[in-house]
C-alpha cells in the first residue's frame, strides 16, 4: 500500500505511520460506504425484494403480488421486510434509471414473476 511505503522513511515515526494506515483504511471504507449498492444473490428473497423496489423506482408496472406468490413461504417474511426498509430509502433518495438498466430490471421482474 502507498502509505506503508512512505512510512519506511527514517524521518517518519511509529505513531503517525500508524495513524496514516489508519486514515487511509477509514477513508477507503467511507468511499465503499457512498458507493455500495444492495448486492443480494440472484434467488433470494433479498434480490426479488430489491428487483422489485429497482421497478418502481423506474417506473415500471410490477406485479409484486405475483413475486410474492413465488417465494418459498418460508421467505416471504424476509422479502417483505427487505421490501419496506427498500421503500423507505427509495422515498428518501429516489434514484432514476437509464434505459438499459430500466430494460434489465424488466426483463429480471418477468422471470420473477414467472416462477
Amino acid at each position: 500500500m502507498f502509505f506503508a511505503k512512505s512510512c519506511r522513511a527514517k524521518s517518519c515515526r511509529a505513531k503517525s505511520c500508524r495513524a496514516k494506515s489508519c486514515l487511509a483504511g477509514l477513508s477507503l471504507l467511507a468511499l465503499t460506504a457512498c458507493t455500495s449498492t444492495i448486492t443480494a444473490l440472484p434467488g433470494t428473497p433479498e434480490f426479488a425484494a430489491a428487483q422489485v423496489s429497482r421497478g418502481y423506482d423506474c417506473g415500471l408496472k410490477v406485479d409484486r403480488q405475483g413475486v410474492l406468490a413465488r417465494v418459498a413461504r418460508e421467505d416471504r417474511q424476509r422479502f417483505l421486510s427487505t421490501s419496506a426498509s427498500l421503500a423507505v430509502k427509495s422515498y428518501k433518495a429516489p434514484r432514476r434509471c437509464d434505459a438499459a438498466e430500466r430494460f434489465a430490471v424488466q426483463r429480471e421482474l418477468a422471470l420473477l414473476s414467472r416462477r
